[in-house]
């Protein structure tokens, strides 16, 4: 069970995606899926409130993708220069392990591409999520070698360890390579 549709969210959508962000990156504890971060952060990653900021924002998009017409999956696309950062990737955690995440990562760099014309992805990753970061790199991402303070003022929750870090990841887009070589077209044929 994959994403079938794709689609830029709406404000109406705010809710729904704090609540998936919120589920994949902080469950409870004991909670399925492998890519949550509550040993290492308390709180939430995402509120209603700054869900809707985001999306407000110029150059600034969530996208969904969905499966039956329920949201199974969100990525966040900021554009920056002649660059992109990817962030807020999250994956309904019953589905984690399936593919979705792949289908969603993709389609998020085909967005910055189509749309922004970037040249570069980058995102942000908490530098002790080693299999997430080793996610990452399969996709073709590279570790940059900038590790920062985890940033407490961007109100994404609480380190529960005082050194906490956060490491920049690079992507090189593929704009020179036609669309049609690299994915199958996401926006007519809703998967990957």
């Amino acid at each position: 069970m994959g994403i079938d549709t794709f689609r830029t969210a709406s404000k109406s959508d705010a809710e729904a995606i704090a609540q998936l962000v919120n589920k994949a990156y902080r469950p409870e504890t004991g909670a399925a899926g492998w890519t949550h971060e509550s040993d290492l952060v308390s709180g939430d990653r995402a509120s209603v409130g700054q869900v809707s900021e985001v999306m407000s924002k110029p150059d600034s998009v969530i996208l969904i993708g969905l499966n039956n017409s329920e949201i199974v999956a969100c990525v966040h696309v900021d554009k920056d220069g002649n660059n992109s950062h990817i962030g807020m990737l999250a994956v309904n955690p019953a589905l984690q392990g399936a593919g979705v995440g792949k289908q969603m990562l993709a389609y998020a760099e085909w967005y910055a591409s189509e749309y922004y014309g970037s040249e570069k992805y980058i995102m942000f990753v908490v530098s002790s999520r080693n299999e997430l970061i080793a996610f990452y790199l399969r996709r073709g991402y590279q570790q940059t070698g900038c590790v920062m303070d985890y940033p407490l003022s961007a109100g994404a929750g609480t380190p529960k360890h005082a050194d906490l870090k956060i490491e920049t990841l690079e992507k090189r887009s593929h704009t020179t390579v036609k669309r049609d070589t690299l994915y199958a077209d996401p926006i007519h044929q809703g998967s990957l």
